[in-house]
């Protein structure tokens, strides 16, 4: 059986995947969310709103949100935006 997956909270950002929010014209801060990022153990990191609450209830047979983890919703043009970062395999 494959161990489960367990985040690594000791792992460093390595790099942006896409660009910032202020470069796609998302927000006015200039270190504002949403945005995507690699760590340094290949794992990423999504930054965006919390929806956890208004999905709950409307989530698809199978799919569930764990204790510790939130269901968070980033703009189509952030994840479009760092398409090309992401490898294939």
């Amino acid at each position: 059986m494959t161990p489960q997956w367990e985040a690594d909270p000791s792992a460093a950002f390595r790099r942006r995947l896409g660009k910032s929010s202020h470069e796609l014209g998302q927000t006015s801060g200039d270190a504002s969310c949403p945005d995507m990022w690699e760590l340094d153990n290949g794992d990423v990191v999504v930054i965006g709103t919390d929806l956890t609450e208004a999905y709950g209830a409307r989530l698809p047979d199978g799919v569930s949100v764990d204790p510790g983890e939130r269901l968070v919703v980033i703009p189509r043009a952030t994840i479009l935006a760092a398409k090309a970062d992401i490898p294939d395999a």
